[in-house]
């Protein structure tokens, strides 16, 4: 490949320097997430993919606690950043091929500044850091392959289409989004009368070959667990109530608030007009017009992600990564818009990325700072101006402080002999196991979870391991009530002969205690633990 197909401008370095500092800063101080410590787990149980999602997250927490032998939110989610950084880079490369240097440049401007995309995609652990990495490299492959520097009058496919099958199927390692990826650059090639060759190519059977073996740990795990991990995921897709336009408008609103109503906005604005035009000179311009089949790239693999999962919303829940690698692709059209308009409205163009940065920066430092220290926290040491958030109505709270909940049990000669002498530890919720796990990592017990919904726990050891043996049951006051069960101990009470509490953990910031985990000594197990699956 030529040199200057993979120059990047001084001004995307300077950009990319920056993102990475403000991320990797971000994720030494900011409070580990409920995902990311049972993500956590996954490193600890190592295997070829896992209940709710495919393999690759287990990688991405994992490198910097086995490179460095800490568990630190730092170590946690190194991996994390420096994947976004890379995904980051491919997008630059895909733009700057696309549309061009200007474009390139201020695409990552946009991706860099979007809160959304710098949290869940850049700064904590999870499954898209991994989905994003190899869906923005397998754009710019793409980009590469369609759209080649010695344009031909007819597209001839090469080798690429093989790479671009690896890639997405990479990408549905790191999350089963990836197939939609896949489907989109189907979409693509089809309504690219120009493309269509490769439909119908040999370097595409190497593309669903490489593709096949690159997905073939999810479904010899699959296959191993009756098909465990896909029909999780397909359930979670099934409408459980009628369709309801406030959700849906309720959907759309908060994804603005994610990205940023002076990017959100854009970013579904450009995304219609540039459907409309398409449609519109569909007969006035011919089917191998290389800028209409570019920006026709760019909607058919993300388009549908943001627009097919925001009108999922109208019937369901959805959590907010689900469409935001749709918009993530999409800004590279916003991109290109704000080049164009910058060659006759520059200082809009400047006034708009510096003031909507100058607005986010203090929003991210203002959360940053809350999260770690309670500075909106009311009656907390570190409150500004007398604060107006009690803890208990604060969900941030929710975001706890790992380090404190290990130094418990090295501080307490009693908790810490309490430790050493049982044979594991569980409990009632599957978020609150993975921050126990963390938490006692150092001390080396192996940590369960006793409830109907076990995730991953259901197959990292059987029912029956835990017969006869002795245990801590750790769980938070805010996970401890069980609808099923009005006295919360009743749940367990036919498996253990007595369950004893032995101490409360306070969790502080600000001085105040904003989370408590009961702490209980549990007789030998009676019998094992019903399971749903597994």
């Amino acid at each position: 490949m030529k040199e200057s197909r993979v120059k990047i401008h001084k001004w995307a370095i300077a950009i990319l320097l920056w993102g990475f500092l403000f991320r990797a800063v971000s994720a030494i101080y900011l409070n580990m997430g409920f995902d990311e410590t049972y993500y956590y787990l996954y490193t600890q149980n190592l295997n070829l993919s896992y209940f709710d999602h495919p393999p690759l997250v287990a990688l991405t927490a994992g490198i910097g606690v086995w490179l460095t032998g800490a568990v630190t939110p730092f170590t946690l989610r190194i991996g994390g950043v420096l994947l976004y950084t890379g995904t980051l880079i491919f997008a630059y490369l895909a733009s700057k091929k696309l549309f061009g240097d200007r474009t390139a440049t201020l695409t990552l401007a946009i991706l860099t500044t979007i809160p959304i995309f710098q949290i869940a995609f850049g700064i904590l652990t999870l499954p898209d850091n991994a989905l994003m990495f190899f869906w923005m490299a397998c754009l710019w492959v793409a980009a590469e392959e369609f759209f080649p520097s010695d344009q031909a009058d007819q597209y001839q496919p090469t080798y690429r289409l093989a790479i671009i099958g690896l890639c997405v199927g990479l990408a549905f390692l790191g999350k089963y989004h990836g197939l939609l990826l896949g489907g989109g650059l189907g979409l693509f090639c089809l309504l690219s009368r120009r493309h269509r060759p490769a439909l119908f190519s040999v370097w595409t059977l190497a593309a669903i070959a490489l593709f096949a073996i690159a997905i073939s740990p999810v479904l010899i795990w699959n296959a191993q667990h009756e098909w465990a991990s896909f029909r999780f995921q397909s359930g979670r897709a099934v409408p459980t109530q009628g369709y309801n336009l406030e959700r849906l408008l309720g959907t759309i609103l908060l994804a603005l608030v994610y990205l940023f109503p002076t990017f959100g906005i854009p970013i579904w604005w450009t995304s219609f007009r540039t459907v409309g035009k398409l449609f519109s000179n569909r007969q006035a311009k011919n089917d191998a017009d290389l800028h209409r089949n570019k920006q026709l790239l760019i909607l058919c693999v993300s388009m549908p992600i943001f627009f097919g999962f925001t009108f999922m919303g109208g019937f369901m829940q959805i959590l907010p990564t689900w469409h935001m690698p749709g918009f993530f692709g999409a800004t590279l059209l916003l991109g290109e818009r704000a080049a164009q308009v910058q060659l006759k409205r520059p200082k809009f163009i400047r006034n708009w990325l510096w003031g909507s940065g100058v607005a986010i920066l203090p929003l991210l430092l203002i959360g940053l700072l809350h999260v770690h220290l309670g500075i909106a926290q009311k009656g907390g040491d570190q409150a500004i101006a007398g604060a107006f958030w009690e803890a208990k109505d604060d969900p941030s709270t929710q975001m706890i402080d790992i380090e404190q909940l290990r130094q418990a049990f090295i501080d307490s000669p009693m908790l810490k002999t309490e430790l050493q002498k049982v044979d594991f530890v569980f409990s009632n919720n599957f978020f609150v196991a993975g921050q126990v796990g963390m938490a006692i990592e150092p001390l080396g017990k192996k940590v369960t979870c006793f409830d109907g919904d076990l995730r991953g726990f259901a197959y990292w050891s059987k029912a029956e391991d835990f017969v006869g043996k002795t245990s801590l049951y750790i769980t938070s006051e805010q996970f401890i009530k069980d609808e099923k069960f009005p006295k919360p101990l009743d749940k367990y009470k036919d498996y253990f002969l007595s369950l004893e509490k032995i101490a409360d953990i306070p969790i502080k910031r600000g001085g105040q205690a904003v989370q408590i985990f009961p702490v209980y000594r549990a007789s030998p197990m009676l019998k094992p633990y019903p399971r749903p699956y597994g």
